[in-house]
């Protein structure tokens, strides 16, 4: 364990893995849930959530800072709720609000329906969940598509094929490398190999999930589906749409789109305590 400007970095052994996970700030706990993202990517804004929470991010397994031992082991969601349960024993938790993003969300529902009780409220914000679509089918062959591509051609293929067909303009400057020192050669090819692993061992399984949506209605987890006020042509606003329809419920709208809290982290967080102070 460390602790380094008020972050408390730890890592805990799971069968197969060993994961990496921060604890900031101080308050209700809040557990916010990436897939592929993690402690990096969710840094400003878990510092900007931590002013009234005390909020957990981890590197799901095999990514960034998490090791695994069978590299070849695909990282399903109920793998990855299992392992967010078992950061919430180390922690002594008995419950948390969790946020989840993108296959986060997905993990998020997993983490309701196999961990009952240990959730309290889920944002479950813009979860792929292609098997709800009516044109499955389709979406799933794009998703094949993609892997393919990066079988193909390798992983920068790959990540364009899989941005555009989530329906980002990739002219966009916005969506270039984020400003700051060029990564060095370790750093690149660790990112190289978390994209590999996404595509292969990730992907598919996030996308094709079939939220239990009985067991979700009848939790007592409050589940909201969170969407983006800019994500209207995003293949997620699809997806996010469909599930609040299975739930019963109108999605909630968060600033920016997919990854709003990047754009505007401090915004972004004054929204998720707006929404969970309901």
């Amino acid at each position: 364990m460390t602790i380094t400007d008020g972050i408390t970095t730890r890592s805990l052994d799971v069968p197969g893995a060993r994961l990496h996970y921060e604890v900031r700030g101080d308050g209700p706990l809040l557990f916010v849930v990436g897939s592929p993202m993690g402690t990096t990517d969710f840094a400003g804004f878990a510092d900007a959530l931590a002013s009234d929470r005390t909020v957990v991010t981890y590197d799901p397994r095999g990514l960034a800072g998490s090791t695994i031992e069978d590299p070849t082991q695909d990282a399903t969601p109920d793998l990855r709720a299992d392992d967010v349960a078992a950061i919430l024993d180390a922690l002594g938790a008995e419950s948390a609000d969790v946020f989840g993003s993108s296959g986060g969300a997905v993990t998020g529902l997993a983490l309701v329906t196999r961990h009952p009780g240990r959730v309290r409220t889920l944002i479950a914000h813009e979860p792929p969940l292609l098997e709800l679509l009516p044109d499955a089918e389709t979406q799933h062959a794009g998703t094949e598509a993609i892997i393919e591509t990066f079988h193909r051609d390798g992983p920068d293929a790959a990540f364009v094929h899989f941005m555009t067909t989530a329906g980002y303009d990739m002219s966009d400057p916005k969506l270039g490398p984020p400003p700051g020192p060029e990564p060095t050669e370790e750093e690149l090819a660790k990112h190289m190999a978390d994209m590999a692993r996404f595509f292969t061992h990730e992907l598919r399984d996030t996308t094709r999930y079939l939220p239990d949506v009985a067991a979700l209605r009848a939790s007592s987890t409050e589940v909201l589906v969170g969407i983006g006020v800019d994500s209207g042509h995003l293949l997620t606003h699809r997806t996010s749409t469909a599930l609040g329809g299975l739930l019963g419920s109108s999605p909630v709208e968060f600033p920016g789109d997919h990854v709003g809290f990047i754009a505007a982290p401090d915004a972004f967080a004054d929204r998720v305590h707006e929404v969970l102070a309901r």
